[in-house]
């Protein structure tokens, strides 16, 4: 009967097969941030993040923070650079002598001006540097052991560590010679020995017969300054001075003579220098313009003058 004949092997149905599919492994590192992928077995302070997982944006920004810090270095270096430059280029180590007047007539010893500049910058150290040398606290050490310099001058650089310096000459207006020593007067005047100068036209007569006690009081600063000034101020006034002289028996007044109407006029040192050659000049033109010729003109006592 064929219901009870066997099915055919055709007839069996088929079973499942399994296939073997091919996985591909790839390293683990490179799939560490992918997107749905949980990490294990790592704790955030274990977690190792190389240069080259960072993102181009957080690589940029790095770059821009090194950039950044060099840049600085760079400029602090090169700042240190140019102050330490500029301390050296206005530090004076030595200095150079020089003159600015033409008129001088003789040989000048520069070591002295030198040695002395350098006396007062070994007391004052910070004056070394060029930006902070007081000029006049320095012309005025000078002129008090050098009296013959009226001012002294920076005046740029001549080398590393060298400073030039220019120094002023005082001028003589008049001279005195008393026990065989030379004194002379400038413009301002000031009192001083060394002349580089032609000696000046105005030399002072002595006739007042002091002692040689006396003679050293007698040229003393307020004397000589006094003559300075009545030269100065007479030659301002339009008139010049050709004599001084100190009359027999005083050392309180002095006579000069004008080359302009050969006037002698008597002034006292104890009244301002000014004043009394403004009233010589008023004097002088008043007595010219009338033709008078006169032995004297004595302006000692103020607002008057006395002749003869």
């Amino acid at each position: 009967m064929s219901l009870l004949k066997k099915k055919k092997q055709t007839d069996i149905p088929r079973r499942r097969s399994t296939s073997i599919r091919e996985v591909k492994v790839t390293d683990a590192s490179s799939d560490t941030f992918k997107r749905n992928r949980t990490l294990t077995g790592a704790s955030s302070s274990k977690l190792n993040i190389n240069a080259d997982l960072d993102s181009p944006r957080s690589h940029a920004h790095k770059l821009a923070n090194q950039r950044r810090n060099i840049f600085t270095i760079l400029l602090i270096v090169l700042g240190s650079i140019i102050f330490l430059g500029l301390v050296i280029i206005n530090f004076t180590a030595s200095s150079n002598i020089s003159i600015s007047d033409a008129a001088i007539s003789k040989t000048i010893d520069v070591s002295i001006y030198q040695k002395s500049i350098q006396n007062y910058m070994d007391i004052n150290p910070m004056s070394r540097f060029r930006f902070l040398l007081d000029q006049s606290a320095l012309t005025d050490y000078i002129s008090s052991n050098l009296p013959e310099v009226e001012s002294v001058e920076q005046k740029g650089i001549t080398g590393p560590g060298n400073t030039n310096f220019v120094i002023i000459m005082r001028k003589p207006v008049a001279g005195w010679q008393i026990n065989d020593k030379q004194y002379y007067v400038d413009s301002k005047g000031i009192p001083f020995e060394k002349n580089y100068f032609s000696a000046p036209d105005v030399q002072i007569i002595d006739n007042s017969g002091a002692s040689l006690q006396t003679g050293t009081a007698i040229a003393s600063k307020r004397f000589l300054s006094f003559i300075g000034r009545v030269v100065s101020l007479s030659k301002a006034s339009g008139y010049t001075v050709t004599k001084a002289s100190l009359p027999a028996g005083t050392t309180r007044e002095l006579e000069v003579k004008l080359k302009e109407g050969n006037y002698l006029v008597k002034l006292s040192i104890d009244r301002p220098a000014g004043e009394q050659v403004e009233d010589m000049a008023r004097a002088v033109q008043y007595f010219t313009s009338h033709g008078k010729a006169l032995s004297y003109i004595d302006v000692r006592v103020s607002g008057k003058a006395f002749y003869k």
